[in-house]
Parts: structure tokens; sequence; C-alpha cells
């Protein structure tokens, strides 16, 4: 089943979407990413040996930041009154990298899906920003939503991978 753009109205022009009718509920969402880079810049982060300073924190409110500001960097988003932003920055040996995770929470009309995927944006390109000196080729990977819950269309969580949907 296609659904309609809900951005575009009856003469096909951009807008924002009134909202004002639907309730207010309490909106979850959840987002992922990762960076990949070479393993001598993996371990100058985790021993605190990069110039610009601790990369994993920066990175923490970065994402912060990002979901904070969503409405502002993507055009068409509401700005929400964002209650709950945590973010998780863990070391991923096998990449080798980092794995930026975040899940955001609102009392709000519409979900908050957006601002997550913008914290996890936010997050892994202060990674880059402060270790591109060391090494330019690191990779942005992956950037996705994991969870969504709230309002009409209710949970939504990304099948495991190599899941087949019926």
């Amino acid at each position: 089943m296609t659904r309609q753009l809900s951005h575009l109205d009856e003469k096909g022009r951009i807008r924002m979407v009134d909202v004002s009718a639907k309730p207010v509920t309490r909106r979850w969402a959840s987002a992922e990413g990762r960076i990949r880079m070479r393993p001598e810049t993996r371990l100058a982060i985790r021993a605190g040996e990069v110039g610009k300073g601790n990369v994993i924190e920066t990175a923490r409110l970065a994402a912060i930041g990002g979901a904070k500001r969503t409405s502002e960097l993507i055009p068409l988003c509401h700005p929400l009154p964002l209650d709950a932003v945590d973010v998780l920055v863990e070391d991923d040996e096998e990449l080798p990298g980092l794995r930026v995770v975040v899940r955001t929470g609102a009392e709000a009309r519409t979900g908050v899906e957006m601002e997550a995927l913008c914290a996890v944006s936010a997050g892994l390109l202060a990674v880059y920003d402060m270790c591109k000196a060391a090494d330019r080729e690191m990779e942005i990977l992956g950037i996705r939503l994991l969870t969504k819950e709230g309002g009409s269309s209710g949970r939504w969580v990304r099948a495991p991978e190599g899941a087949i949907e019926e």
C-alpha cells in the first residue's frame, strides 16, 4: 500500500503538515549509526589522546544539540518539546570505529524520529570533525531508525538483520 505524501497540498505545493487536530501522546524513537576508522584512530579515542579533546563526550553533546535543532535543519519538521535525549556512544572493535545510538522522547502531536536521526548524524559528524586531521578516510555508515512508538501508527521496530518479513 502506497501512502500519499503528506507534505504536499492538493495542488502539489510543499507545505508543513497541520497536526493541530492530532492528540498529544507520548512519542519515542531510537536511531543508530556508525563511523568506521583506522584501528589506531579508534585506539587514540579510547586512550583520550585526540588533540581536540574528549571525542566520546563531544559526540554525545553534539547528538543532544542535533536533536534539539532538528526543526532548524530539516525544512518541514515541526519544532518539538523534547523532554528526553539519551545518547550511547560505544566502541566497535570489529568495525573498527564507534556506534552512536540515540533515543528521543516527547509529549507531542507528531513523532520524534527525525530528532533521533538528526542526533545520530550530528554525533557522528562531531567524531569525524575531531579526528579528521589524523584520519580523513573515516566513513559514516548505516544511519537508520531502529524503533518508533506513539501516535496513531503505534509501535514500529526494525526487523533484525537477515529476518524475512511476512
